[in-house]
C-alpha cells in the first residue's frame, strides 16, 4: 500500500496533481488500517448528499428556475409512479407515462421536430437542479444556430431512461434528448446524463440509445457537453441510426 505521507514527502505536488484530475478519494492518509477522521466524515457527508438526491421530490420552478421555465414554457408531466417510493420499486412504471400526461404532451408538443429535448429527475433531482439550467440554453440556441426545428421542451417526474420510447412513438421527433439526473455514488450528488435516440419507438432498448454522462463541474463541464451532445445528434440525423451501430466522432461540429 502508497503511503500518502511518504509520497507526499518526495514528491510534494505529485499527489495534488493526481487528485486534480478526478473526483475520487485517491492517495488518503490512513490512521493504521482505517481512513482519517476527516475522511470518514467526508463519506459520511457524500453518502448523505447521495440518499437525499435520490429522495428528493422535483419541483419545477424551485429545481430549475423560474426564468428558466418561463424563458422555455416548460410544463411538467408525470409517469405512472405515483409516489417516489413507488418509483424506487418499480422501476417499469417510471417508463411510461400516465394517460393525461400522454395527451398534454401531445397537446402542447409539436410534431416531428429535428431535436426533442425532454428533462428527467431520475435518480438524482440535485443533477437535475444543478446543470439542466445551464445545458438547456445551450442546447436550445446551439440546434437553432444550426437550423434545427426544436420542439418544446417538457420536464417528466419520476422518470426512466425507457420513457424515451413513449414520448418518441406521442411525438415523432427526428433525435430525442433525454436529459436525466444520474445515480448518485460518493464522489458527486451533481451528475446528469444525456441520452440521445433516433426516432425512438416502442420496444427499443438501450442498444438503440447513446449516452453522455458525468456532466458536472469536474466531470464533463455543460459548456463542452452541449457541443458533444448536439454534435451526436448530427451524426444521428445524418446516418439515421443511433445506438451501438453509431460511433461517437470527436473533433469539429458536425453538419447534416
Amino acid at each position: 500500500m502508497i503511503d500518502p505521507k511518504n509520497l507526499q514527502r518526495e514528491a510534494p505536488d505529485l499527489i495534488e496533481r493526481i487528485r486534480a484530475r478526478t473526483p475520487a478519494r485517491v492517495l488518503v492518509e490512513r490512521s493504521g488500517a482505517a481512513y482519517r477522521t476527516s475522511t470518514q466524515l467526508e463519506l459520511r457527508e457524500a453518502h448523505a448528499a447521495a440518499k437525499d438526491a435520490v429522495r428528493a421530490e422535483f419541483e419545477l420552478d424551485r429545481d430549475l428556475g423560474s426564468q428558466v421555465a418561463q424563458e422555455f414554457n416548460l410544463f411538467e408531466v408525470s409517469t405512472q409512479a405515483r409516489s417516489k417510493d413507488e418509483y424506487l420499486l418499480r422501476p417499469d412504471l417510471g417508463r411510461h407515462l400516465t394517460g393525461d400526461a400522454a395527451r398534454t404532451v401531445e397537446a402542447r408538443c409539436i410534431q416531428g421536430a429535428d431535436l426533442q429535448i425532454v428533462i428527467g429527475d431520475g435518480l438524482s433531482v440535485t443533477a437535475v437542479a444543478t446543470q439542466v439550467p445551464a445545458v438547456l440554453p445551450l442546447l436550445s440556441q446551439q440546434a437553432r444556430e444550426r437550423g434545427w426545428t426544436v420542439g418544446q421542451a417538457f420536464a417528466v417526474r419520476y422518470c426512466r431512461v425507457g420513457i424515451m420510447n413513449q414520448i418518441g412513438e406521442v411525438l415523432r421527433p427526428q433525435v430525442l434528448i433525454l436529459l436525466i439526473g444520474e445515480r448518485p455514488g460518493l464522489a458527486t450528488a451533481e451528475s446528469l446524463s444525456a441520452y440521445s435516440a433516433f426516432q425512438p419507438r416502442i420496444g427499443h432498448t438501450d442498444a438503440q440509445r447513446n449516452l453522455i454522462s458525468n456532466i458536472h463541474s469536474r466531470g464533463v463541464p455543460p459548456q463542452r457537453a452541449a457541443p458533444r451532445i448536439l454534435n451526436l445528434a448530427a451524426q444521428m440525423l445524418r446516418e439515421r441510426r443511433s445506438g451501438v451501430e453509431l460511433k461517437e466522432a470527436f473533433g469539429k461540429q458536425l453538419e447534416i
